[in-house]
C-alpha cells in the first residue's frame, strides 16, 4: 500500500494512541467532576493544556477544545458574526477555503450577513490591495486560511493581520488545519485559529480553536461551562492528552520532516513536469506537503482509480468536496475550469518513501499513456 493522502487524514503516532489509552484508562472520572476522581483527570487536563499554550505561545485561557477543525471553524466565523453584528454584517474571505469555512459562510449569507471574496494573485496570494479596498467600516470578520488544502498555498498572514489591525471591530479568523506540524506558525496577528490533530498523527474527533482573550463569541452548543464558556460538553481527556502529544511530537520533528517532504516534491515536479499534459499547480509559494496538478485531456478519476487498483491511494481534492465539482483553489489560481476539473492532489509525509514515489511515477506513467491519446 501506498498513501499519498496525508492532506486528509494521517496515521496515528503509536506514541500518540498510547498515550490516549493510557489517560483513558487512568482517568475514569469526568474532569467537571468536584471529586477526587474529577479533581486528579482536571489536573491532568490542565497540564496537557498548559503543554499546548508553550509549545504554541498561546494563553492557557485561550484554548477552546472541540470535536474537530470543522466545529472550530463554524464556532470561529458563526461565534463571531452572532456577537459581532451589532458593528456590521460584512464579512470577507477567500475561495480557497476549505468546506466547513464556506459553509458557515454561505449559512450566515442565507440570514443577511454580506459575503464578499478577495481576489489572489497570479501567485496564489491573498491580493492586499484589494483586501484594502473590500473592508469597510462594518466590517465585522476576515476568515482566511494559513494553508489551502489543495493547492498548499501559504498566505502571508502577519501582514494580513497587520493590515487589519487599522479595524479594531474587525475579528481575524486563520484555518491553520494544514499549517501546524508541517510549518513555523505564529499566531500574534490573528483573533482566532482553528486546526485539529489527525492532520498531524493525532486522533480523529478533537479540535482546538484558539480565541485571543479580547475576543467574544456565541457558542454553538449550550449547558454548561466545561473548561470554557464558549463549548459546552465533558473533556475528552485522552483526546486532548493525545493531542498534547501530537502537537510536541510534530513540532520537535518539524525541521527534520520538512526537508524529508521537501526532497519529494522536487522529485516528483521534477518528473511530472516531463509530460506535455501535465500542469502543476502548486508553486513557490505551496508548502512542498502538497504537489496538485492538472491533467489536461483526461479525467482525473480515471488516474484516481487506475492507482487505487494498484493500492495507491490519493485525491483529487479535498475530502470534503462534492464529487465532480471544480477544485475552487485552483480555479482561484488558473482561471481554467477545465484544469479545475481534472486535478491529482499528492499529498506527503515524513513516511512516504522515495520507494512509494518511483513506485507511484511508475503507475502515473502507464495510466498516461493509456490515457492521453
Amino acid at each position: 500500500m501506498i498513501y499519498l493522502d496525508y492532506a486528509a487524514d494521517t496515521p496515528v503516532d503509536e506514541a500518540v494512541l498510547q498515550n490516549f489509552c493510557e489517560i483513558t484508562l487512568a482517568y475514569p472520572g469526568n474532569p467537571n467532576s468536584t471529586h477526587e476522581l474529577g479533581r486528579s483527570a482536571k489536573a491532568c487536563l490542565n497540564e496537557a493544556t498548559r503543554q499546548i499554550a508553550g509549545l504554541l505561545n498561546v494563553q492557557e485561557t485561550e484554548i477552546i477544545y472541540t470535536s474537530g477543525a470543522s466545529e472550530s471553524n463554524n464556532l470561529a466565523i458563526k461565534g463571531a458574526a452572532e456577537k459581532y453584528k451589532k458593528f456590521g454584517k460584512h464579512i470577507i474571505s477567500t475561495y480557497l477555503e476549505h468546506s466547513s469555512v464556506t459553509g458557515a459562510l454561505s449559512s450566515l449569507e442565507g440570514s443577511g450577513y454580506e459575503i464578499d471574496y478577495v481576489d489572489i494573485t497570479e501567485e496564489g496570494l491573498v491580493d492586499l490591495e484589494h483586501l484594502e479596498e473590500l473592508l469597510r467600516e462594518d466590517t465585522i470578520l476576515v476568515s482566511i486560511c494559513c494553508v489551502d488544502s489543495e493547492v498548499g498555498l501559504i498566505q502571508p498572514i502577519d501582514e494580513i493581520g497587520n493590515l487589519l489591525k487599522r479595524y479594531p471591530k474587525c475579528i481575524f479568523h486563520v484555518d491553520a488545519t494544514q499549517a501546524v506540524c508541517k510549518i513555523p506558525v505564529s499566531f500574534e496577528a490573528t483573533d482566532l485559529v482553528s486546526f485539529a490533530p489527525h492532520k498531524f498523527y493525532g486522533l480523529t474527533g478533537s479540535g482546538v480553536l484558539i480565541k485571543k482573550e479580547k475576543v467574544i463569541l456565541e457558542p454553538l452548543i449550550h449547558g454548561g461551562i466545561s473548561t470554557t464558556l464558549y463549548r459546552s460538553g465533558t473533556p475528552p481527556l485522552g483526546l486532548i492528552t493525545s493531542t498534547a502529544k501530537a502537537l510536541f511530537i510534530g513540532i520537535s520533528a518539524l525541521e527534520t520532516r520538512y526537508k524529508h517532504v521537501e526532497a519529494l516534491n522536487k522529485l516528483l515536479q521534477t518528473r511530472l513536469k516531463s509530460y506535455p499534459c501535465i500542469r502543476i499547480n502548486s508553486n513557490a509559494h505551496s508548502l512542498p506537503h502538497i504537489l496538485n496538478l492538472s491533467i489536461l485531456g483526461a479525467k482525473a478519476q480515471t488516474f484516481i482509480d487506475f492507482l487505487d487498483e494498484n493500492a495507491i491511494y490519493l485525491s483529487s481534492k479535498s475530502a470534503c468536496c462534492a464529487i465532480n465539482s471544480i477544485s475552487r483553489p485552483v480555479y482561484a489560481l488558473t482561471k481554467d475550469k477545465k484544469a479545475s476539473l481534472s486535478t491529482l492532489r499528492v499529498s506527503l509525509s515524513h513516511l512516504t518513501t522515495l520507494e512509494d514515489i518511483e513506485k507511484f511515477l511508475d503507475c502515473f506513467d502507464a495510466c498516461y499513456k493509456k490515457s492521453i491519446k
